[in-house]
């Protein structure tokens, strides 16, 4: 009799034991499925917030790595020098900056010269600098000044190579390979171009490259000078009107470099021109004007409109530079 029921019974138990795991199962879906959703939606707003964000350009000065700043990343460790100045780098979209002389696997000259002496300055950065560039997040440079060519032709194809082996762009490249150098992010589209004082037809070659940047249809052309007078704390008037010359001509921002020591700015139709930054990596502790530096922060909201922001820098003796 028992047997009898037990055999009645067992399948009804089967089925019902069917249907607790089949709704089990489509609990499970549907929670896994409720959590994917949540994430995509997560995903989703966290890209919609970064793209309603400002984008955020940080431009410093002069950077030279040889010399004391060679000697001291050999002592203390390649990332020392940027330690003091790294997170605030991290916070930007894009660092750009002057590189002030060639990366190849030369020998250094300038360590251990005479201060005033020919291979003072004469410039080569140990290999290691182009990952320490991309590591602290100055992925665009401009290799348009009176140090790259150093060491020649062959210094420039080392360094341009050791960049781009690193994934950090450039722009100004003398050898007229690569002038400009554009920049996309959260639907913007920015050109950088160079002038170079010390450059052969410089200016008429400045005024092609703006040309050609503007018949890109980017939204700004920055245009990033090495020019002016050493040490010499204000711009004169020849500078003062070829900085109007390139704004008349298309250029939304000029920074400048060259002299070592901050210089004034000013406000031209509307755009601004920064015509010093002075320095941001260099070993000049004779003055207190070569030490002091200025970063700019260029703010580009949803609407293109522009802001910035200037944040002093100072290089220390120990061969790092620190934000104020």
């Amino acid at each position: 009799m028992k047997e009898g029921r037990i055999k009645k019974i067992f399948p009804l138990v089967i089925l019902l034991a069917s249907l607790v795991a089949i709704g089990l199962f489509f609990v499970v879906q549907k929670r896994a499925s409720d959590k994917l959703a949540k994430e995509k939606e997560l995903v989703a707003q966290t890209e919609n917030d970064k793209m309603n964000k400002p984008v955020k350009i940080l431009f410093v000065g002069d950077m030279m790595f040889d010399r004391y700043i060679r000697q001291t990343a050999e002592r203390k460790g390649s990332d020392f020098v940027f330690a003091g100045v790294k997170e605030i780098l991290a916070g930007n979209d894009l660092v750009v900056g002057n590189l002030e002389g060639p990366i190849t696997d030369k020998a250094s000259v300038s360590v251990g010269s005479e201060i005033g002496a020919r291979d003072n300055y004469i410039f080569t950065f140990n290999p290691d600098v182009a990952s320490e560039l991309w590591k602290n997040n100055v992925k665009l440079v401009n290799i348009g000044n009176n140090h790259i060519l150093n060491f020649g032709n062959d210094g420039l194809t080392q360094t341009k190579e050791n960049l781009q082996n690193n994934k950090v762009d450039f722009f100004g490249d003398p050898a007229g390979e690569k002038r400009i150098a554009v920049w996309n992010q959260k639907g913007l589209k920015l050109a950088f171009v160079s002038y170079n004082q010390f450059e052969k037809d410089g200016v008429a070659k400045t005024l092609a490259d703006i040309k050609a940047a503007k018949q890109m249809n980017a939204d700004e052309v920055v245009l990033y000078a090495h020019w002016g007078t050493e040490f010499v704390g204000q711009s004169d008037a020849k500078i003062k009107d070829l900085a109007h010359g390139f704004i008349d001509s298309g250029a939304d921002l000029i920074i400048g470099s060259h002299p070592h020591v901050v210089q004034d700015k000013e406000q031209y139709q509307g755009k601004m021109i920064y015509y010093s930054l002075g320095n941001f990596i260099f070993d000049q502790y004779f003055s207190f004007e070569t030490q002091q530096g200025l970063a700019v922060q260029l703010e580009i909201d949803t609407k293109k409109q522009t802001t910035f922001k200037e944040l002093p820098v100072t290089m220390k003796a120990n061969g790092q530079t620190i934000f104020k």
